[in-house]
């Protein structure tokens, strides 16, 4: 009795799920993590700003611009010089982040890129609080901790807004709590962003609040440390994929 021939083995299609190789970009925690935890950052540097450095803020440009004009009528409490240091080391940074995104962001990887804008904010904010716990009371230690955080936001903005994940600016949630209202089913919307939407506000709530706590008790070294840390976790976690 003859054994019939064994019929050739196909090899799987390219592409197919057979595909052992993984994806480079893919590994780490994808962007909308990233950038949750990013916004919780937010609420802790500003906190330390406004609060502790004289009613500026160093990551929510909106508001400081507000503040400026505040500041120049002559409101008391509000700073022209401060919030004019906050304003040009942001715009600094974001010209930065900018030649950074054209450098690395166009068609190269996306987790280097992303993984090293945020090394940059982990080390400018790490200079912040090294600077906040060693020279408390130095009369330069407040325009130091402005230009310093003000520049790494600048920074981290610009790759935001260049890796252009929807609804998570990290930063300014104006347009954020307008899609979470408009887009809802009483805007006669599917709210199908919602729950995104929602983790922004309640992140960069949590971190104001927090934030404001750590400041109120703790002064100002601690909150920037663990921004910092933060920062850095991510930048060594991130990956390409939304």
């Amino acid at each position: 009795m003859t054994t019939p021939p064994t019929p050739p083995t196909t090899p799987p299609a390219s592409g197919s799920g057979a595909d052992p190789t993984p994806d480079p970009e893919a590994r780490g925690l994808r962007l909308v993590l990233v950038l949750i935890t990013l916004t919780v950052v937010s609420g802790l540097i500003d906190a330390v700003s406004y609060l502790g450095l004289g009613r500026v803020f160093t990551a929510n440009m909106t508001g400081n611009v507000v503040v400026l004009g505040f500041a120049a009528a002559g409101a008391p409490g509000f700073s022209v010089p401060r919030t004019a240091t906050s304003l040009c080391c942001f715009l600094l940074g974001a010209v930065a982040g900018g030649r950074v995104a054209a450098r690395f962001g166009g068609g190269g990887s996306r987790r280097r890129w992303a993984r090293l804008t945020l090394a940059a904010e982990a080390v400018l904010v790490g200079l912040s609080a090294a600077a906040a716990f060693v020279w408390p009371d130095r009369a330069g230690t407040v325009y130091a901790l402005i230009a310093l955080t003000a520049f790494a936001m600048g920074v981290r903005n610009a790759t935001v807004r260049k890796l252009g994940v929807p609804d998570l600016t990290t930063t300014v949630l104006t347009m954020t709590l307008t899609g979470l209202a408009a887009d809802s089913r009483l805007g006669n919307g599917t709210g199908h962003r919602s729950p995104r939407r929602t983790a922004s506000v309640i992140a960069m709530l949590g971190g104001a609040f927090l934030g404001a706590w750590l400041v109120l008790h703790h002064g100002l070294g601690i909150p920037l440390l663990i921004a910092a840390v933060a920062s850095a976790v991510l930048a060594v976690s991130a990956s390409g994929k939304e």
